[in-house]
């Protein structure tokens, strides 16, 4: 009888420290310590470097198990910011994002095939301009731990090239500037 309850108790505690490891987090952009930028060809002579400066979203993560990981996050598609005015209204307009018509962007994890080196493929529906489409993002983990305000955060950064036709977007700036580079630094809070 003692043993089949020390079986017991051991098997609880295993279950549930399995089911405690996975962790939910809050993407930080209240503290600024998440970023989405972007990189594009300007008519093959320079580049163009800008971010979208308001998004939220939230990922769950466990260690003993990342391929169970998920992402959501939705960006303000008019916080597009290149640092140029005049520039911003123009890639607002209905010759870039539309954003009148098409106020968000959006992504969600469909799955997430980790590599085991900390790396890993995340693959998801990102919708642009309203379009969706399955698209894969590079991921690496940068760190995990204790805040200096009693919290826990864990990062992650990733990349992905979009061609921004697949997305109706068209208006001709060469051949050079018909993909951009997306680069994406999160720091999530753990709730």
């Amino acid at each position: 009888m003692k043993k089949l309850l020390l079986a017991s108790l051991v098997s609880a505690s295993l279950f549930g420290a399995t089911a405690a490891q996975a962790e939910d987090y809050v993407i930080d952009t209240d503290g600024a310590h998440a970023f989405v930028q972007f990189k594009i060809s300007h008519l093959g002579y320079s580049w163009l470097l800008g971010r979208f400066n308001d998004f939220e979203g939230n990922f769950s993560y466990d260690e003993s198990n990342p391929e169970n990981a998920s992402v959501s996050v939705t960006i303000d598609t008019a916080s597009i910011d290149s640092n140029h005015a005049e520039r911003d209204k123009h890639l607002r307009s209905d010759d870039f994002l539309d954003v009148e018509e098409f106020p968000e962007a959006s992504f969600e994890s469909t799955s997430y095939k980790p590599n085991g080196d900390g790396t890993g493929t995340l693959m998801g529906k990102f919708t642009l301009h309203g379009v969706t489409k399955d698209i894969s993002i590079d991921v690496k983990e940068i760190g995990s731990g204790q805040d200096p305000w009693g919290g826990f955060r864990r990062g992650f950064e990733g990349g992905v090239t979009l061609t921004l036709a697949d997305y109706g977007i068209d208006y001709d700036l060469g051949p050079a500037s018909r993909d951009v580079e997306i680069f994406l630094s999160i720091e999530g809070i753990r709730q």
